[in-house]
């Protein structure tokens, strides 16, 4: 078993009784019901145990080592956030109960705060994305032809630059160590068929002006975000799933800083591409080479900016 260490807690290969590992993606690891133990079905029905671990990635690696802590404030912040989007669309979460009895499919104690037992969706194909500030690939792409994904925008746009209303930016779902793809709504559409991408479109938009307003009344800019919807097989409903509205999902600044025109400070693993991007890491990023282990000064200081990003949005504190 994995322990809890300066470095973080990797949970890939916890041995959870009641749970099987069946599957790790760069951050969160999935554990299906050990339904023999469980007397051949388990209580809350047709769920999944998400555990988010302390891993970090950059530039699709996972680094090494990850961020004390990290997966109970992006699981904490999820479940915040679900409670306040839940009249807008309903989310994937069952219960977080924890327990240290294995067979009552209840979160097992090692990984309580950071595991969630959630309902098994069929998922949809698409990583949805809305933008309300120009940046990260949708600047890339701004610059060619002043489009996002085919939504044409304003010309005079610069790195940072807030859009006259928030736009739907769909991306295809990478492997693990692959890019996402920016693709048009049209696209969706013959993936999915247009009453799904539309409604896919829908809530992710409206999901972000809810979110959006409730950041911005703390302080903080929500500048883009990631979600994911499923369908729930028993009952047809689109359903919010996976994380939502977290820095690893989403891209916050500090609105006091804001300032169009540069790159923006932000609450997330900044830190972690910076001393990467730079000649203090020795890593040359077009190489085969892995990345170096990141020094404990940039794991600290991410660290910081995550928790800083809890206790603003929520107003609360975590520990």
């Amino acid at each position: 078993m994995s322990a809890q260490s300066p470095g973080g807690l990797d949970t890939a290969h916890l041995d959870l009784p009641g749970w099987r590992h069946v599957y790790s993606g760069k951050v969160r690891d999935l554990y299906e019901p050990d339904l023999a133990l469980l007397g051949g079905a388990h209580p809350l029905g047709d769920v999944v145990l998400v555990v988010a671990s302390d891993r970090v990635s950059a530039f699709d690696h996972v680094l090494s080592p990850g961020i004390p802590d990290k997966g109970v404030i992006l699981t904490q912040l999820s479940l915040w956030w679900f409670d306040r989007l839940a009249d807008l669309v309903p989310h994937h979460v069952v219960s977080t109960e924890a327990s240290a009895m294995p067979g009552d499919g209840l979160v097992p104690d090692v990984v309580a705060g950071r595991a969630m037992i959630c309902r098994r969706l069929e998922m949809f194909p698409v990583e949805c994305v809305a933008r309300g500030y120009l940046t990260g690939s949708g600047l890339v792409e701004y610059r060619v032809d002043r489009t996002v994904c085919g939504v044409p925008l304003p010309e005079g746009l610069v790195d940072g630059s807030r859009l006259p209303e928030a736009i739907f930016t769909p991306a295809t779902k990478a492997e693990v160590g692959e890019h996402d793809e920016n693709v048009s709504f049209e696209v969706v559409a013959q993936s999915i068929g247009i009453e799904a991408a539309t409604r896919l479109r829908d809530l992710t938009l409206a999901v972000y002006s809810r979110a959006e307003e409730i950041a911005r009344e703390r302080g903080v800019i929500l500048a883009d975000t990631k979600l994911e919807f499923g369908v729930d097989p028993v009952t047809g409903a689109t359903v919010l799933g996976d994380e939502v509205l977290t820095p690893d999902s989403s891209r916050f600044w500090p609105a006091d800083e804001w300032q169009p025109g540069r790159a923006q400070p932000s609450f997330d693993k900044q830190h972690v591409r910076d001393w990467l991007a730079s000649g203090a890491s020795g890593w040359d990023r077009a190489s085969d080479a892995p990345p170096p282990e990141l020094p404990a000064g940039v794991v600290e200081r991410t660290r910081e900016r995550y928790l800083e990003a809890y206790e603003r949005i929520t107003g609360e504190s975590l520990f």
